[in-house]
């Protein structure tokens, strides 16, 4: 049972063709699977209710870093390209900084808040 170097190829072909598409669901399935609890907007602290409406009004927004791009480094949320997550500041009552708390979103109303700095997140629901 000899094979030519035509079937070997396609045959070799076939298989990383396979291989690539089991990976590819794989990663797929792995960006499905990130596991975020809710939070309704009535239960997020005051000052990350305020920042919620002016995310949605477009601003004006108290600090120069609100809007910038949110890299998702840790992959805590699902991914997507790379510009597609915006950050905010929740102020924070008493911090003499921006504090921990963020809300951040990809197109409005998909909103995630932190209370931590991004080590854990909530998908806010209206």
């Amino acid at each position: 049972m000899g094979l030519t170097n035509r079937a070997v190829l396609s045959c070799i072909l076939s298989l990383s063709f396979l291989c690539v598409s089991q990976v590819q669901a794989r990663n797929h399935y792995s960006q499905d699977a990130v596991a975020i609890s809710a939070i309704l907007l009535v239960e997020l602290p005051p000052q990350a209710r305020d920042t919620f409406h002016l995310i949605k009004q477009g601003g004006p927004f108290p600090y120069p870093r609100d809007g910038v791009v949110f890299g998702n480094r840790e992959r805590q949320l699902p991914l997507q390209s790379r510009n597609y997550y915006r950050e905010y500041t929740v102020k924070t009552p008493g911090a003499h900084n921006r504090g921990a708390r963020r809300i951040v979103c990809g197109v409005v109303p998909e909103c995630y808040y932190t209370g931590d700095h991004y080590q854990s997140f909530k998908r806010i629901k209206e």
